[in-house]
């Protein structure tokens, strides 16, 4: 890139969206032995549990990782509280549990409490981090390096699409089935995803003067509105509300009046419908403005806007849903006379206790 490009509003950011592709190739050769011999160790001793500590982008991974480990190895997964160790003074007892800490940096205090406690315990243990040298890989027995190379970016992009990625390969070690074959067809996905710039940046123009908006998803999916909204506050400073779909028509529905904006993930797959109909609905009964991000071209039409998302399978898709909604973000940011590169607030890493 050169320095003109880098210095333009997003250039950066948008350079480390762009270097998903190779960074899905790169973890997709050095990743699999890591979690080979964690699949293994899982195997011989029975696992059934697992638990996530995580914070920010990386909880949106982590719910991707109940669904990808719940649906296809019949796992049990469940959030870590961090709090509880580091306020509380707590030690959960994890038990025969196979302990993950998603972090891209590796260094918040509270993520580290909960692997220090549970590698102090004897369960399992497994790290993925963006640096291997970190506190968290140093407190875990198993650690996965994501390899993505120095993110400069405050906001995660290309971090976030390692960790979904080194979840799913980790499903894919649990119980092959053809995983494997599928996992290859990730990177190009990835690259073909970044088609959607220029819908994404002349949506997010006619979106510039939005003060809110409600992203939905539902199933695998889940994770990506989690994620998109987050991207929507922290670059765009858009208040933007995630829900999964059935929690949403569970009272704040209500909430939506004409021209609401409503951005909805929708994937080919069993929650399809479970998001597609509520969203006709939307427009239908509330007269919503509703953008959807989907793998459907049936159900981009339903939306005043649209993006598209290659087709993967159903539990690969949000590796490369989130793309386009990124894209969607830092535009957005733009589109309001914002520098995406300076979220109002925020540092790089932060540090919770």
């Amino acid at each position: 890139m050169t320095d003109a490009r880098a210095a333009a509003p997003g250039g950066r950011l948008r350079a480390e969206i762009h270097e998903q592709p190779d960074v899905a190739n790169h973890l997709l050769v050095a990743g699999p032995p890591v979690l080979e011999a964690v699949a293994a160790e899982v195997r011989r001793r029975g696992i059934g549990l697992v638990v996530i500590a995580a914070r920010g982008t990386s909880d949106h991974a982590a719910v991707y990782a109940q669904y990808v480990l719940g649906a296809r190895n019949g796992l049990t997964v469940a959030l870590a509280a961090p709090s509880l160790v580091t306020l509380y003074g707590a030690s959960p007892h994890y038990g025969n549990a196979l302990v993950i800490g998603l972090s891209q940096s590796g260094r918040s205090p509270d993520v580290v409490g909960v692997m220090a406690a549970a590698r102090a315990q004897g369960a399992l243990t497994l790290s993925i981090t963006n640096d291997p040298g970190s506190p968290l890989a140093m407190a875990a027995e198993h650690r996965m390096d994501l390899a993505a190379g120095e993110e400069r970016s405050v906001a995660a992009t290309k971090t976030y699409t390692a960790e979904l990625l080194a979840v799913a390969m980790l499903s894919a070690a649990l119980d092959d089935e053809g995983a494997w074959a599928q996992l290859e067809g990730v990177p190009q996905a990835l690259a073909r995803s970044l088609d959607a710039e220029g819908d994404a940046a002349r949506i997010a123009a006619d979106q510039a003067g939005l003060d809110r908006a409600v992203v939905l998803g539902r199933g695998f999916g889940y994770a990506t509105a989690r994620e998109w909204s987050l991207k929507l506050k922290e670059v765009a400073q858009l208040w933007a509300d995630p829900y999964s779909a059935a929690d949403f028509a569970h009272g704040p529905v209500a909430l939506l009046a004409p021209g609401s904006a409503v951005f909805a993930n929708v994937a080919v797959g069993p929650a399809r419908n479970a998001l597609l109909d509520p969203v006709r609905a939307l427009i239908r009964d509330v007269d919503a403005d509703v953008l959807v991000l989907s793998d459907d071209p049936e159900a981009r039409a339903v939306g005043r806007w649209s993006l598209a998302v290659p087709a993967l399978p159903e539990w690969l898709g949000p590796i490369a849903a989130i793309v386009p909604a990124q894209l969607h973000a830092m535009h957005l940011a733009i589109a309001r006379g914002l520098d995406p590169e300076r979220p109002r607030g925020l540092r790089k890493v932060t540090e919770t206790r």
